[in-house]
């Protein structure tokens, strides 16, 4: 009788232990978002960013009604690749905040000219189907493909949507030293 009940006690902690793993595994933008912010981690300081090959693409992205996005630092050869890989995002999302930035997202972005010649299908990582964008825009790009990926500020939005109420422009200024 004691051997059973060892047994059973062992197994309830077992299932104890490994019920969140199960119930996390389950939602892809829990296990997207955890895979963003392990690979990039180190990009906390936008210096780091910097050595790592990513630069200042544009100032800060915002939108009255929907927020922002923040200030892109985009890895041209990531950029012109033609792939795509979640441990290696095109873009860094910084928000300013006073006279620092804060890493808040990320962008995985992917030229749709280099993605079609390779593939029949939108891009899709980690099971999130990518957002295509038209030429012209108002980036000044060729179409492409992006996807969001908000792995360092919660976004009411959603952790793979293009616009965050939560981030805002309003203390950016062009003379960041960026």
């Amino acid at each position: 009788m004691k051997c059973k009940y060892v047994f059973l006690s062992g197994l309830v902690a077992l299932m104890l232990i490994t019920w969140p793993t199960v119930v996390l595994a389950g939602d892809p933008s829990i296990t997207f978002a955890e895979t963003v912010r392990q690979a990039t981690a180190r990009f906390q300081d936008v210096e780091t960013a910097k050595q790592a090959g990513y630069s200042l693409l544009y100032g800060c992205v915002s939108n009255t009604q929907a927020g922002a996005m923040g200030i892109h630092f985009a890895n041209s050869t990531l950029v012109s690749d033609g792939e795509l890989d979640a441990q290696h995002p095109e873009a860094l999302i910084y928000e300013p905040k006073r006279d620092k930035l804060q890493l808040v997202a990320v962008e995985y972005v992917v030229l749709a000219d280099a993605w079609n010649a390779k593939h029949q299908t939108p891009p899709v990582l980690m099971g999130q189907l990518f957002n295509y964008m038209s030429s012209p825009n108002r980036y000044g790009l060729p179409a492409f493909y992006e996807l969001h990926v908000w792995a360092w500020k919660n976004n009411p939005s959603g952790v793979f949507a293009d616009w965050n109420p939560q981030v805002s422009c309003e203390t950016y200024a062009d003379d960041l030293g960026l």
